[in-house]
């Protein structure tokens, strides 16, 4: 049985090289001390900021300064932990720079409340006399617009001050999955023992052409879950409790709203998302799910079945390297800029591509003000490892053009564009793939690696979504939310989507147990938003070339500077309409179609 390693014994070449943020641990303390101590190149203004335009330009040049140092601190220890959660070291550093963060978050509250304790007009009048201040005309425009549920001055600087505090429920489960969850062995095809663990199970078996081993996993892995099913769900509900309090002293009408907010959409679109995608792809689904069935010749269609490959016997794998080399070569026509980056990405050590005891699960990219990118990934050889990771370098180009062309603080959009570049990124590759080879086996694999990125972002992402949006309006109405309530509702969900044709069993109703997404506020729905504005793109990229290509770059470059709808009217598209949102799905039916022809 093979052996999962520690990070200790990995290959470093696979590994991220965290130098380019700090040469040794030992600057990363210095920088750790200096932050704190330079507090006071903010703080020297509180209690000035109604004196003038040029006293608030100098205060939220310093604050922007501050800050971009504290996220290369906190991005230092938070991606040694991400990389080894075991290591006392890494747990203990990151908790240090959590707490920093904290204490600077408290100390900068000041900046917020005072503006907002501005008589109206100021701040105009203030852009007037000070043209400077026109960088900050959108962060100031949203905060004002906030102004209603802002608390006391004294309250906002205590609730800043309790974030390390107020942010355990994510800790807890994250560390609890990571660092104290181990899975016994299960059996394969063969009878052959093999380790499991969360990265293994749901990068690898969860795909694997072996019928037994994929059953087999899913049972050991959620025999495993079942043991944490409580401890998991009282952590969950203490995150949903706290922000269900905070919408109500807030004053929102409801936590959703509050959460929403940010997103800079409205309800309805949220909505949209939710309920279009839910109604007309599940259609498209089943029939996925029953081609599978009847192509596998499977006895019955289980939940643990749905990733399975259609045709195992061409399912050609593909190394880290070779990854890179594919994905740089369907990214160049995104230019030359773009290229450079994805280029240094694959050569300059930004990928921590290791699969190590300890490791975080998924896959995610930081982008570090004055540093680049980084991106986490557990490489396991397969192409779908290589759309997830096109997808982690979408952000990278996308938050690195931003920051290159924006201030900080506009740097990065509303969460309902986030995912739009990165799942670009692998509609460009199955493009690329596509046409590379005229083959009907080639044909429908690749189209089978694209429907994997729909199942992902419209399936997986989307389900969870709805899960959030009833959680939410039982807490709302003071509903325990248990273990047993979170299992029942999952099971509902999956089953009202898949139908009678798969099984939902108890082990699939723990579903919820596997995915931090839950802890990042509204964030699951927005994966669906961003594919379905980046499907709306790529389908103006066929049609128009290279003007559409332009346009997309410059919504890149744009980054937060505007909102999510003014960046999708830049690139061609109307989100504010259902009409995205049924395009897309019809065409995951088109290729779903496509698929039942090709078999």
């Amino acid at each position: 049985m093979s052996k999962i390693l520690t990070r200790s014994e990995v290959d470093t070449a696979s590994t991220w090289n965290l130098e380019d943020i700090f040469g040794t641990k030992e600057a990363w303390e210095e920088e750790l001390n200096a932050v704190q101590q330079d507090i006071v190149t903010v703080t020297q203004y509180e209690g000035k900021l109604r004196e003038g335009a040029n006293t608030l330009l100098a205060c939220l040049n310093a604050q922007e300064e501050l800050l971009s140092r504290v996220q290369r601190v906190t991005a230092y220890a938070h991606l040694h932990q991400s990389g080894d959660s075991i290591n006392p070291d890494n747990q203990m550093n990151a908790s240090r720079s959590r707490d920093a963060a904290s204490r600077i978050s408290s100390a900068l509250s000041f900046v917020k409340s005072e503006i907002i304790s501005l008589p109206d007009g100021t701040i105009d009048q203030f852009i007037q006399e000070q043209p400077e201040l026109r960088v900050f005309e959108r962060s100031l425009g949203l905060l004002l617009k906030a102004k209603p549920h802002r608390l006391s001055a004294e309250t906002e600087k205590i609730l800043a001050s309790l974030g390390e505090v107020l942010g355990s429920p994510y800790r807890i489960y994250e560390r609890s999955k990571l660092a104290d969850m181990t899975f016994p062995s299960t059996k394969d095809g063969h009878g052959a023992d093999v380790p499991v663990s969360f990265a293994l199970y749901e990068n690898k078996y969860v795909e694997s052409p072996d019928t037994a081993l994929r059953r087999n996993s899913f049972k050991t892995f959620s025999e495993t879950l079942y043991k944490y099913r409580n401890t998991f769900a009282e952590t969950y509900s203490t995150e949903v409790k706290r922000q269900v309090i905070e919408s109500q002293l807030r004053g929102y009408d409801s936590v959703t709203d509050m959460l929403l907010e940010p997103h800079q959409v409205t309800k309805e679109m949220y909505h949209n998302i939710l309920d279009i995608l839910q109604e007309e792809l599940a259609p498209h689904m089943r029939k996925y799910a029953a081609i599978k069935k009847r192509v596998l010749q499977l006895d019955e269609m289980t939940f643990a079945d749905l990733k399975a490959p259609l045709d195992p016997d061409f399912s050609p794998g593909i190394t880290f390297e070779e990854a890179g080399d594919l994905i740089q070569d369907a990214l160049r026509i995104l230019g030359p800029e773009y290229g450079e980056i994805v280029s240094d990405a694959f050569h300059k050590r930004w990928v921590d591509y290791a699969d190590n005891a300890g490791k975080r699960t998924g896959a995610f990219c930081m982008s570090i003000p004055g540093v680049h990118s980084y991106i986490l990934i557990s490489w396991a050889n397969s192409m779908r490892g290589a759309f997830t990771l096109a997808h982690e370098v979408g952000h990278a180009g996308h938050l690195m053009l931003a920051h290159k062309y924006q201030r900080l603080t506009n740097a990065r959009p509303s969460l309902y564009f986030i995912e739009a570049p990165s799942t670009m990124n692998e509609l460009l590759l199955a493009e690329h793939l596509l046409a590379r080879s005229g083959d009907p086996r080639m044909r429908r694999w690749v189209i089978t690696q694209l429907l994997g990125t729909y199942y992902h972002n419209y399936v997986t992402h989307l389900l969870e979504g709805e899960l959030q949006r009833q959680v939410y309006d039982l807490a709302m109405n003071h509903v325990p939310i248990t273990a047993v309530k979170l299992c029942e509702l999952k099971g509902k969900i999956l089953s009202s989507f898949w139908g009678e044709d798969v099984v939902i069993d108890e082990h699939a109703k723990l579903t919820w147990m596997r995915q931090p997404h839950y802890y990042m506020s509204l964030y699951p729905y927005t994966y669906a938003a961003g594919l379905t504005a980046s499907t709306a793109v790529a389908k103006l990229i066929r049609e128009e070339g290279q003007p559409a290509v332009e346009r997309w770059l410059d919504v890149l470059k744009t980054g937060g500077s505007a909102s999510p709808l003014e960046l999708m009217k830049l690139a061609g598209v109307d989100m504010s309409q259902p009409a995205p949102i049924r395009s897309a799905a019809d065409y995951v039916g088109s290729l779903i179609d496509e698929l039942e022809h090709l078999y």
